[in-house]
C-alpha cells in the first residue's frame, strides 16, 4: 500500500463534476485523514433545528445562526462540536489542525465557555473508507484547499462554497462563478 499524505485540517470543495447530491456545492472540513480513511463535516449545510432544541447547554456557545448543521450523510444520530480556539485550548477540546478542534459535547459547557468564541454543532459526518477519498480526488470530484479558522463559523454558511473558491489563486477562483444550472448559461 502506498503512503497516504494526510489532508487533515484541509477543506474539500465539491467540484461541479461531483455526482453525489449529498455533497452538491459542499465544503467539507477534514477532521481526520490517514491510510484507514477520512472523516469530515460539511460546513455549509445548516438545518432549521436550533441548538437549544437538541443540546440546550451548548446553545449559548453556538455561533450564529445558532442551528445544528448536517455534517454529512453518515451517523445522523451523532453530534460533533467543532470550534476554533486560540492557544493551547481548554480541557474538553482536541486540536485537529491549527486553532480548529473538536469539542467534547459530554463535557460541561462552562469549562470551555471562556475560550470558545464560536461553536458549531454537526449532526452526522462525511466518511470515506481506505482509498475512497483518494479515488474521488483522482476522478476530479473535489478541490483540496487550505482551511481558515473562520470557515468553521462563517455567518452566512450558504455562501461558503463561493467564498472559499474566490480566495484561491488562478483559475480555481474563477470556479466561484460557475452557475448552479450550467444549461441556463
Amino acid at each position: 500500500m502506498t503512503e497516504v499524505s494526510s489532508l487533515t485540517g484541509r477543506l474539500l470543495v465539491a467540484t461541479p463534476a461531483l455526482a453525489d447530491p449529498n455533497f452538491d456545492r459542499s465544503v467539507v472540513l477534514l477532521l481526520d485523514h490517514d491510510a484507514e480513511g477520512a472523516l469530515g463535516v460539511v460546513l455549509n449545510r445548516p438545518t432549521p433545528v436550533g441548538v437549544a432544541e437538541v443540546l440546550r447547554p451548548w446553545a449559548e456557545l453556538a455561533g450564529e445562526p445558532g442551528v445544528i448543521f448536517q455534517g454529512g450523510p453518515v451517523g445522523l444520530d451523532a453530534a460533533l462540536g467543532v470550534a476554533a480556539v486560540p492557544g493551547a485550548g481548554p480541557l474538553g477540546w482536541r486540536r485537529v489542525h491549527g486553532s480548529i478542534g473538536l469539542v467534547d459535547l459530554d463535557a460541561p459547557p462552562e469549562v470551555l465557555a471562556a475560550e470558545v468564541g464560536s461553536l458549531r454543532i454537526f449532526a452526522g459526518y462525511a466518511g470515506w473508507a481506505a482509498g475512497q477519498l483518494e479515488r474521488e480526488l483522482e476522478e476530479g470530484a473535489w478541490y483540496v484547499v487550505e482551511s481558515e479558522p473562520g470557515d468553521v463559523s462563517v455567518p452566512e454558511p450558504e455562501s461558503l462554497w463561493r467564498a472559499v473558491l474566490r480566495r484561491q489563486r488562478g483559475t480555481l477562483a474563477m470556479m466561484a462563478t460557475y452557475p448552479e444550472d450550467p444549461s441556463l448559461n
